[in-house]
């Protein structure tokens, strides 16, 4: 440490001090704080001085110095214990806490807000809003908290009059997921009555101060404090730290951000206004009767808490009792009765209220739906701020709880870091020199040993039946008490002229001797409160008064278990407290109080020495001195430092961890700064710690390159095998597909031999990718055979027929309805007219002059015209059947390039040739048949032959516009010309 600081400012770690006497370490600690530097060290433990001004160590960069870093790389700091806390929980996925301790006015509460600032500034570096959320609801609960809470006392002016315990939530990835937090022991009686320079809680005047005109009206309240009992005595009491205006804004903006509605806010200030309205009520006597003065208050309590005035006022001036018999009767109260009754309710309405605040906030930051399995380990940070020793001029019951809780923090302090210690040193057989050490185990048990301690007396007291007095219970304690040699009384100790007969008795604390008044409490430790307040509070129409005031819905004679009383109530929760840090690994700031008068300047060395004493801060370095900084087991040193050692990675081949610790060890040159023990290494001082993270820290980098590098190639190689198993699959599963595809085509066609049609109507399943165009091929195929298997039936004389018929479906179907298919075809239909044989010999003769051998059509064109037309496989004629079949015309079948018909039903044909003389010819219809189509019997006949001879499909077109005008031109000629078959 002596590196990070000068020497001009002290040792930081009072380890390192020469010699561990108290002069040194109050000269040591003297100089710190002159010198503006408030935290000192003693090993893990955090020394804190109020240094009563703000000092510039807390900004962001002060954070960012902090983060991540080792605890003795840096100045001593708050953040430092945070982040070692932090550290440890996300490390090792350990429950950690923080215990601030010191007495009242020695800056715990300041201390608790800058770790929660610190560990809300390192955590979720994401920004994930629901983290965000949660972070947010921390840190403004303690405002609120403080305002409702704490309060100005003659030590301290932001004073914590409660004790605070706060578990914060982490999930795996060290994020703040949620937390809990338990309050213990509000001192309530300062609603009521304060000492002489003090206030009451902070809250009353913030409202009275803060509060907008608005709000005070609705809420009857006028703006000066020294207008209502309650408040009257510091109501001129101004706080240089603390604005009450500005903080009743910010309290506001924090209820909201915390998640508190509306209508809760306003619940929430209409019963401080109420308590402030009680403490101004008043009793009189009117002989035999109490009566209240002033209606109006009556009317203003009743309206803020939703009750009826008649039920208020009968709470505040009778009592409900139920006799034996069940019989229910009202018995009136004395002014007396009537007072404290009235004081009971308002401290018993704050108790609640505060609560009831507490109880709102977790609801709204408990971890919800939490699932291990799916979340990670749920690891803890706790943060302790309760209540510091307490030593008035008067103490009462709620000192006497405070000093207890500080004798059990205390004696937690002492079973963690000193006794644990070293008896941890005898169980590992490591050399020590035993420490001596005040153990206060005998005034926790002063305080709480059954049947024998201060809470066993008081409660017994308080079951006695009869008229029992606090002067018979402090007789009682001088009787079971009056050997012990931390207690005494005036009447055990008559010389003892600082306590007086019957009211006093003295308890030699770790801190100090106190004198407590036994006057009040037996009414405190009961904590009475009538019925009737409760059965009032419970049937308000107020949703958030009814939740308070649960125990209000017993009847009157209902009978009950007694109730525990105040002050074991509080032994259990902080037993329970205790049993909760004590499974925490545990991290410690211990504060102190340099002067009385909260001078930035001062230091009152007799007062910061009693401090040191009572603290055990001098037997912790003692105890640090002589031990060792850390200690771990044998195993987890070796998991966590392994890497660092050429002999210990990845795994050691020694016959025992211990060995292959000294290894690491020894390669280091740690030797002599360690020592071994049974099943734990021991090692001396911090910074051969730090070297080792260091070391660590620099080859993390490198082992995880490498795991990455393995990982990456143990990816790929599971993705190759993957791979080629989805390929051996899918080539198993094509040829499944494959397969299957031909099992179910040879199912469905195996017997389309019998059918009628052949399979034509059995329809083809749908083929796989792969086979689609098989599948084009196989019904190919398949068409083929069916077209065969109907052709194969057909005579050979038809089959001319058929191919001219199939030749005219391949030109004219889908353009020409009907063009002949459903009739025979006969192709020659001059030769069967009446004149054929002057038509045969004309065949013959042109057959003879080789001009043709086949005829494929011959036909008489429109029957009013004497023409006719032949086709041939060598020419087309026109003949004249008047003058003996004489050929008028012909042309070259060759010279035929296509066809051109219509879509409808005439007869008329255009033949296209090579050399542009195109034939028009108007077929005649059947002379039996008049509806009969030759057109497609002379498309396909021409089709099928140019098919046949010539290898090349005669070009049929459907045309419009070229037969129309033809129409056109007919008309015009003459009627000679258009005597004409042929154009």
């Amino acid at each position: 440490m002596a590196e990070l600081e000068g020497l001009e400012f002290g040792k930081s770690d009072f380890v390192l001090l020469d010699e561990v006497t108290m002069e040194q370490f109050m000269e040591n600690l003297k100089l710190r704080f002159e010198k503006a530097r408030i935290y000192t060290f003693i090993g893990e433990v955090v020394v804190s001085v109020n240094p009563y001004r703000h000092l510039d160590i807390y900004g962001k960069e002060v954070i960012e110095d902090y983060r991540g870093r080792e605890l003795y790389e840096n100045p001593p700091h708050l953040y430092a214990v945070a982040d070692a806390a932090y550290k440890a929980m996300k490390r090792r996925a350990k429950d950690t806490c923080i215990v601030i301790s010191g007495e009242s006015g020695a800056g715990k509460t300041e201390a608790s807000k800058y770790i929660m600032q610190y560990i809300a500034a390192i955590t979720n570096p994401s920004q994930r809003a629901e983290v965000e959320s949660v972070k947010n609801v921390l840190l403004k609960s303690n405002c609120v908290l403080e305002a409702f809470g704490n309060a100005k006392t003659n030590r301290n002016d932001n004073s914590s009059r409660f004790g605070k315990y706060m578990d914060i939530n982490f999930n795996f990835n060290g994020d703040p997921t949620g937390g809990h937090i338990n309050n213990y022991l509000l001192e309530k009686s300062r609603v009521a009555q304060q000492q002489e320079g003090e206030r009451n809680f902070h809250s009353f005047y913030q409202v009275l101060r803060g509060g907008s005109d608005g709000l005070l009206k609705s809420l009857y309240l006028q703006r000066d404090p020294a207008e209502y009992a309650y408040t009257s005595q510091g109501a001129s009491i101004t706080l240089a730290s603390n604005n009450d205006s500005l903080c009743h804004k910010a309290v506001m903006a924090a209820l909201k951000v915390i998640g508190f509605t509306t209508e809760e806010i306003s619940s929430i200030y209409k019963i401080l206004s109420t308590i402030l309205h009680l403490g101004n009520l008043q009793f009189t006597s009117d002989g035999e009767h109490v009566v209240l003065v002033g209606e109006d208050t009556v009317k203003h309590i009743s309206e803020l808490t939703s009750t009826e005035p008649e039920n208020t006022r009968k709470a505040l001036l009778y009592r409900t009792v139920a006799t034996g018999g069940g019989e229910v009767i009202e018995k009136g109260h004395s002014e007396q009765e009537a007072s404290y009754g009235r004081d009971a309710f308002a401290k018993a309405l704050y108790e609640r209220l505060f609560a009831w605040i507490v109880g709102r906030i977790n609801s709204v930051i408990q971890v919800m739906d939490y699932n291990p399995a799916l979340h990670g380990k749920n690891t803890v940070i706790g943060v302790l701020d309760i209540y510091g020793f307490e030593i008035f001029d008067n103490n009462s019951f709620e000192q006497f709880c405070i000093n207890y809780c500080n004798e059990k923090l205390q004696q937690l302090f002492i079973e963690l870091i000193l006794r644990q210690e070293q008896d941890e040193y005898q169980r590992e057989g490591i050399t020590w020199q035993n420490i001596e050490y005040f153990n206060n185990q005998i005034i926790v048990d002063l305080v709480e040993q059954p049947h024998k301690g201060i809470i066993s007396v008081l409660d017994e007291a308080c079951l006695t039946a009869g008229k029992v007095t606090d002067t018979v219970c402090l007789d009682s304690m001088n009787k079971k008490l009056g050997q012990h040699p931390h207690y005494t009384s005036r009447k055990l100790c008559p010389a003892d002229k600082t306590m007086d007969f019957n009211r006093d008795f003295r308890i030699r604390h770790y801190a100090g001797d106190v004198t407590y008044s036994v006057e009040g409490f037996l009414d405190k430790n009961k904590d009475p409160l009538f019925q009737d307040f409760k059965r009032l509070m419970y049937n308000s129409s107020d949703p958030v008064l009814k939740e308070m005031w649960p125990d209000g819905k017993m009847s009157i004679t209902e009978v009950t278990k007694r109730p525990l009383t105040a002050a074991t109530l509080f032994k259990n929760s902080i037993i329970a407290l205790v049993d909760k840090l004590a499974c925490k690994e545990p991290y410690y700031v211990r504060c102190i109080k340099p002067n009385e008068v909260k001078s930035p300047l001062l230091f009152d060395d007799g007062r910061c020495q009693h401090q040191v004493a009572y603290l055990g801060l001098l037997e912790n370095v003692h105890v640090r001195r002589a031990g060792f900084a850390y200690r771990q087991p044998y195993a987890r040193f070796l998991q966590r430092y392994k890497m660092t050692c050429e002999y210990t990675w990845p795994n050691h081949l020694m016959s025992s961890d211990q060995e292959a610790v000294e290894a690491i060890v020894n390669q280091h040159g740690f030797e002599d700064d360690v020592a071994y023990g049974h099943t734990k290494l021991f090692v001396r001082t911090p910074r051969t710690l730090f070297t080792l993270e260091q070391e660590r820290a620099a080859l993390i980098p490198i082992l995880v390159l490498f795991l990455q590098k393995v990982w990456r190639g143990a990816l790929a190689r599971m993705r190759c095998r993957k791979i080629r198993a989805i390929y051996t699959i899918m080539a198993y599963y094509k040829c499944y597909k494959v397969k299957a595809h031909f099992w179910e085509v040879e199912r469905r066609f195996t017997n389309v031999r019998n059918m009628a049609d052949y399979g034509k109507s059995v329809e083809w399943p749908t083929p796989p990718a792969a086979l689609v165009q098989f599948h084009r091929i196989t019904q190919h195929l398949y068409r083929r055979w069916w077209a065969r298997q109907l052709i194969k039936n057909i005579p050979p004389s038809d089959m001319a027929e058929v191919r001219a018929k199939v030749a005219a479906l391949s030109a004219l179907s889908g353009e020409r309805v009907d063009w002949g298919y459903s009739r025979a075809w006969e192709r020659d239909y001059l030769t069967n007219v009446s004149f054929s044989l002057g038509y045969s010999f004309r065949t013959l003769t042109l057959h003879s002059m080789q001009d043709f051998y086949i005829d494929l059509f011959s036909g008489h064109l429109n029957e009013s015209k004497d023409r006719a037309l032949l086709i041939t496989d060598k020419h087309i004629y026109r003949l004249e059947p008047k003058k003996h079949f004489k050929v008028q015309k012909r042309i070259s079948l060759d010279s035929v390039v296509g066809v051109s018909v219509t879509s409808g039903s005439d007869q008329m044909v255009a033949l296209h040739t090579a050399s542009q003389d195109d034939f028009l010819v108007h077929l005649q219809r059947g002379q039996l048949n008049p509806n009969q189509d030759r057109v497609g019997e002379l498309v396909g006949s021409l089709t099928d032959y140019f098919t046949r001879t010539t290898f090349i499909a005669l070009k049929t077109r459907f045309s419009f516009s070229f037969f129309m005008k033809v129409i056109m031109i007919r008309r015009m000629l003459s009627t000679k010309t258009r005597q004409d078959g042929l154009v």
